[in-house]
């Protein structure tokens, strides 16, 4: 529900591509662009990421990476210089192309009101007890199923039968501000990200906290964020609200997908970390396609390279 909902195929602080990144964003485009229709309802907003430099070696950096072959398509060979005063560039930016915003909040919200409608929702606490697990069949409570798939983030550490994984959660938090001066339409990366949402609106983020897993707002946040914004504009602005969630992060920076190794009709679709608006798409179709057409995972994904 506070996720920034960036989608972005270049790792930017080493300029490097994000794993599959080619197939995830193919597959989740199109997934988006599906829920749209269903939903009625506009998610995926497109908007180029702009890369502040910081020297001229980080340009230098920029040429070379743009030349590689898994790159040429999204970094773009140009130095854009910058001509807004309410930023601070002197060395411009690099454009990431084929980048976007899906909005989140207004896709989990969207889909709830659809679930609703077709009576196939229940908003309750999940009670692990009260599963009943047979050979060919799964009850709970009064609703019986095939299978079941446990789809919990950092929940899943409360969850008995997929005890031990290995999850290293990590604590993310945001601002919003206004910033009537600011007047981007793209969004700005530098030692923070700064997303345009539209109304003079900025969504500032994230930090990374391995240690206070609570989904309380800290000042420290705040403050390592606004140090960074503050590197960043000079314009006046105002703090408007400030969230805090916790990303299933893996330690091998994978997802954590698959098969309970005794109780066949178990699965699990986890460990999506910052990406999740590209990855989810992309495991997903995997995870539906080993359900109902027994097609394997990729080993990378799969819960069966932890044995």
């Amino acid at each position: 529900m506070v996720a920034g909902g960036l989608y972005n195929p270049v790792v930017l602080k080493r300029f490097t591509a994000v794993w599959e990144s080619d197939t995830q964003l193919d597959i989740a485009l199109k997934h988006y662009n599906n829920l749209e229709k269903l939903l009625k309802v506009t998610l995926d907003y497109k908007i180029p990421v702009y890369r502040k430099f910081a020297s001229v070696e980080e340009q230098n950096n920029w040429f070379l990476a743009s030349d590689k072959p898994k790159l040429d398509k999204y970094l773009s060979s140009k130095i854009i210089s910058n001509n807004n005063k309410a930023i601070k560039a002197d060395f411009g930016f690099g454009e990431v192309q084929h980048t976007g915003r899906i909005d989140v909040n207004k896709l989990i919200k969207s889909y709830k009101t659809f679930l609703d409608y077709h009576n196939a929702l229940k908003e309750e606490s999940f009670n692990y007890d009260a599963l009943k697990v047979k050979k060919d069949y799964l009850s709970y409570k009064n609703s019986i199923g095939k299978h079941i798939v446990f789809s919990e983030g950092f929940g899943v550490t409360k969850n008995p039968f997929f005890k031990n994984l290995p999850l290293s959660p990590t604590k993310g938090e945001l601002l919003t501000i206004y910033a009537p001066e600011l007047k981007i339409d793209f969004v700005l990366k530098g030692p923070v990200f700064l997303i345009p949402i539209g109304n003079d609106l900025y969504i500032v983020g994230a930090t990374y906290e391995l240690y206070d897993l609570t989904h309380n707002t800290t000042q420290k946040a705040k403050t390592k964020l606004l140090e960074g914004l503050k590197s960043m504009i000079s314009c006046p602005f105002e703090i408007i609200n400030q969230v805090a969630g916790i990303r299933p992060t893996v330690k091998d920076r994978r997802p954590l997908v698959g098969q309970h190794k005794d109780y066949k009709n178990m699965y699990l679709l986890n460990g999506l970390g910052t990406r999740g608006v590209m990855i989810g798409p992309y495991v997903a179709k995997q995870l539906y396609e080993l359900i109902h057409k027994d097609i394997p995972l990729e080993k990378d994904i799969s819960l069966s390279r932890l044995n």
